[in-house]
């Protein structure tokens, strides 16, 4: 990890931005875009809640400032200054901080919902790209992401991807661990996790890595489960039974005994994605990303030297496809999108068309019943 940690410049008022519009909102607070009043650079303003300050500053966001005073690297968000609001009547005299971080013009999840945003094959390939060059470089610096969604991953107007939210980021060691396993939106995580793994590494960020590399012809997040034994049966589904024959010591996990794991499951990865993803360099490369035994899937740095990126068409920068889309695109400001294709192709009630081949999907259609994609379950640390 670098030795110089950064200071950051402390802003005593927010009101030196003016809040243009709010762009997100979490179990964290709300983001904003904003201008600063002087300089007139666009920001995003990220707002972190001071429920009760007799409690000290939120885990969250001293993680998150952490993290990010190391990490400097053009796939990773820049975190600029922290701002802190006074405690007004207005805000039941409660101190508010706002993370002031560079503007990005649009996340994943909001391109994806868009269906006049068409990705063609060299623009995925350098998504996927950029996305994997930023996880080597935090795992190079011992930080799993532990949130990997396409929510999470800022695009640039000029085509430069970011990875964005480091609240549930930690750094790693290769020693025996114990951390949390209640990490990872649902839709995006990995079987370990969901069987009660908690000495976990690098591998869990590259499972959410392969989830939204799918995405990108799907438009749709592909395992949408409304609990932990749903998202679980429906990796079965697709990626094959769950058991120690593939999995070598997985049988020793603690909840694999207390979850009902689906029997003769054979593995359709590439059979259930190919009517979406008609490259078979594209299919290989999903099939190493969701593999189900972490210490066989593939790691960044292999997966960014597998022949996806080093075959015609190359990775081909998105500047002149972004060109021609004036408005941001944001997740918290899109219609919700379709349940995923694997969904569809098992019948679920509620399933609807998400695109077909070419991956042309658009907004609309139904959620699970009583779930948020961006609920975070429990957050123990």
């Amino acid at each position: 990890m670098p030795k110089e940690e950064p200071t950051y410049p402390f802003c005593p008022d927010e009101t030196k931005y003016e809040k243009l519009a709010k762009i997100g909102q979490g179990t964290f607070g709300e983001v904003f875009k904003a201008r600063d009043k002087k300089g007139k650079i666009v920001v995003a303003m990220k707002k972190v809640l001071m429920e009760n300050e007799k409690e000290g500053f939120p885990i969250t966001a001293l993680r998150e400032i952490k993290i990010l005073q190391v990490l400097k690297n053009d796939n990773i968000v820049n975190l600029l200054e922290i701002c802190r609001a006074k405690a007004t009547p207005h805000n039941r005299y409660r101190s508010t901080v706002y993370l002031v971080f560079e503007f990005c013009e649009h996340d994943l999840a909001g391109l994806l919902s868009n269906p006049q945003v068409r990705f063609n094959l060299a623009e995925i390939k350098k998504v996927m790209q950029q996305l994997l060059n930023g996880l080597y470089y935090i795992h190079s610096n011992k930080i799993l992401h532990r949130d990997m969604k396409a929510a999470n991953i800022l695009i640039t107007k000029t085509g430069k991807l970011k990875l964005a939210d480091f609240g549930l980021a930690r750094a790693f060691s290769d020693k025996l661990n114990r951390y949390t396993n209640r990490v990872v939106t649902l839709w995006y995580r990995p079987p370990e996790l969901l069987l009660g793994e908690r000495n976990y590494g690098p591998a869990i960020d590259l499972w959410g890595a392969g989830c939204i590399m799918a995405e990108m012809w799907t438009r749709s997040p592909i395992m949408q489960g409304n609990t932990e034994q749903h998202q679980l049966t429906l990796i079965s589904q697709l990626c094959g039974s769950i058991t120690a024959d593939i999995w070598a010591g997985v049988d020793k996990l603690d909840l694999f005994n207390k979850m009902e794991l689906p029997k003769g499951q054979k593995r359709k990865v590439k059979e259930r994605l190919h009517g979406y993803v008609k490259d078979q360099y594209a299919l290989d490369l999903l099939d190493k990303l969701l593999t189900l035994d972490p210490s066989r899937r593939v790691n960044s740095d292999d997966a960014l030297n597998h022949d996806f990126f080093w075959v015609e068409p190359l990775p081909q920068d998105l500047n002149h496809m972004l060109s021609r889309h004036n408005k941001s695109m944001f997740e918290y400001l899109a219609p919700p999108r379709r349940r995923g294709p694997i969904q569809q192709q098992q019948g679920a009630p509620g399933a609807g068309p998400s695109g077909g081949p070419g991956g042309q999907g658009g907004p609309g259609g139904v959620r699970p019943a009583g779930h948020n994609p961006d609920q975070h379950f429990e957050r123990i640390f």
